[in-house]
């Protein structure tokens, strides 16, 4: 099922949140901004000043049903300045759909501000009395090369399972980027009067070219605990689902040029290193440019090339590449350095600086604009050099002989006095290399044991692709040697009853080909693939195993 386009406030107000935190010392933050009506979403209350207090809620259950709380004391020091805040998290569900607000939320004489979020009716209905279900869905159904595409992966579950493993949905058609956006979010889901536990994974797809994009059913594998009996592996899936990829529409009329930047919301931030209405002449002056783009990555940011301007030389220095994790998906964060120095003196108006993008909600051009700015540079500071005629006329007084006479000694003892201090200075350094003291060599440290493991499961899942059942073993005893030092598995069969699904399956496949009565061609493209994620039994007796945050539904 495909969502509206036009999500532009949750945006906002993800945008004005982040702005808003560097000064605030009560912060109110959603961990989503826009959910479906009887889903829970998850509120934190940060204060870095009235830890000792507690926040009032009361005022919350206007509109929502509010959960029991919890909270989590912090502290750091930095730079030898200790700093303590305090976060309260609360579990909301919204009681109505709509665009609802989160009043400011007050703890002493402090106030955080309100936040909007949208709740819109369910798009899900369980299929019969289903306890277990799968669904997936994309926010455009229709896009451009290069914009963000998120694919929604949810999971419910009435009844506990065991040994869960969800398959990824495969994406053909264009060629397609895929990235996660951000962790799997866990919470809870009413419907039809059936409390249902959710496990939401979000993935963010950039096409590069025009065409179609095919995205295959999301796969659900696990065994059902019900009335103290496990069942066997089932399996689950969702729809499948396709979006269709515009090409990249014409570039606007005033800006010929402009570099292809789809997004959800573009903005601009600058600072300086100092204040520009007074700036003298030969000194530097950095000026950061931060470009926040939500809906693509940091590395499709351009670089802004600031233009020429007369009697102020520019150096651009490394940009500053990052991204954090919105409801709106990732967020692309560029920030670029440049050092400027004034050659002369006198007013100087930088021009403005200027970003064309694609707005993907309402599909037109839009130009994100840092305004002109006028630098007022002083002279230089430096005290200027005598003029030459005071020399002259200095020597016209003493006379041509006495100035004659009394210029060889000087120079002399000067001459001398420089040397003798040369001498000294070279001294001291021979008697300080002498009497350091000696340091020993350094032995390497030993490496780490995760990365043996690693290099033992890398080599375990090259030999898997290659066909070499032999290497596999070889690599996986040795990583079980380094996992269980104390009682290392002599054969895979052991570190099958040591590991989760599927890579327990896959290695009691191939103990089975190769030591039992079965024979057979063996395809290591399962294994390989089930190496990459799989979790270490606590309990050796029993096999169990997490691929995603275990979620046990409430009685």
């Amino acid at each position: 099922m495909v969502k509206t386009a036009g999500k532009v406030i949750p945006v906002a107000i993800a945008t004005l949140l982040i702005c808003s935190e560097v000064f605030a010392t009560v912060v109110a933050r959603v961990d989503r901004a826009d959910i479906e009506l009887n889903e829970s979403f998850t509120l934190e209350v940060i204060s870095d000043t009235n830890i000792e207090m507690q926040p009032d809620v009361s005022i919350l259950d206007k509109d929502f049903y509010v959960g029991q709380g919890s909270q989590l004391s912090n502290t750091t020091i930095v730079n030898g300045q200790i700093r303590r805040s305090k976060t309260w998290t609360f579990v909301l569900m919204p009681r109505s759909a709509g665009q609802l607000t989160i009043p400011s939320i007050s703890i002493g004489n402090e106030s955080s501000d309100p936040l909007t979020i949208m709740v819109s009716e369910p798009s899900y209905a369980p299929p019969g009395e289903a306890d277990v279900f799968v669904t997936s869905e994309v926010d455009f159904d229709e896009t451009y090369v290069q914009a963000q595409v998120l694919l929604t992966v949810k999971i419910y579950r009435a009844v506990a399972t065991r040994q869960p493993a969800l398959r990824e949905p495969v994406i053909s058609g264009v060629e397609t980027l895929s990235e996660l956006a951000g962790d799997d979010r866990s919470y809870e889901a009413i419907i039809d009067g059936t409390a249902y536990q959710v496990v939401e994974r979000v993935y963010a797809l950039y096409p590069q070219e025009s065409g179609e994009i095919e995205i295959s059913p999301a796969r659900f594998e696990a065994r059902v605990l019900r009335d103290g009996r496990i069942t066997g592996r089932k399996m689950y899936e969702s729809e499948s689902q396709s979006v269709t990829v515009l090409p990249v529409p014409a570039p606007p009329a005033d800006y010929a040029d402009a570099v292809w930047l789809p997004a959800r919301s573009l903005q601009l931030f600058e600072d300086w290193s100092a204040e520009t209405d007074q700036i003298q002449a030969g000194e530097p002056l950095t000026r950061h440019v931060t470009t926040s783009v939500l809906g693509q990555l940091e590395t499709q940011i351009p670089a802004l090339d600031p233009p020429a301007v007369a009697g102020i030389n520019i150096y651009p220095d490394k940009p500053e590449l990052s991204r954090r994790i919105e409801s709106g998906g990732i967020r692309g964060v560029r920030k670029d350095q440049y050092a400027l120095i004034a050659t002369g003196e006198g007013a100087v108006v930088l021009p403005a600086l200027e970003v064309p993008w694609w707005n993907i909600a309402t599909g037109k051009w839009q130009v994100a604009r840092l305004p002109e700015r006028s630098i007022n540079i002083l002279p230089s500071g430096e005290p200027a050099p005598p003029p030459p005629e005071a020399a002259v006329a200095v020597v016209a007084e003493e006379g041509a002989a006495t100035a004659t006479t009394t210029a060889v000694p000087d120079r002399f003892w000067r001459s001398a006095s420089e040397l003798l201090a040369a001498v000294w200075l070279v001294t001291l350094l021979a008697w300080w290399w002498s009497s350091r003291p000696k340091q020993e060599p350094r032995t390497p440290a030993p490496t780490p044991v995760h990365k043996l493991q690693a290099r033992q499961l890398r080599a375990a899942r090259k030999a898997a692709v290659a066909g070499d059942s032999a290497g596999v073993r070889q690599a996986m005893i040795s990583w079980g040697a380094l996992q269980w030092p104390n009682d290392a598995p002599r054969s895979i069969g052991v570190i099958a009853q040591r590991v989760s699904a599927p890579l327990a399956d896959e290695l009691r496949k191939l103990s089975s080909l190769s030591y039992g009565p079965q024979s057979g061609e063996w395809d290591g493209g399962e294994l390989a693939s089930a190496i990459r994620s799989f979790s270490v039994l606590k309990d050796e007796s029993v096999e169990k195993g997490e691929f995603l945050p275990p979620l046990m539904p409430t009685s």
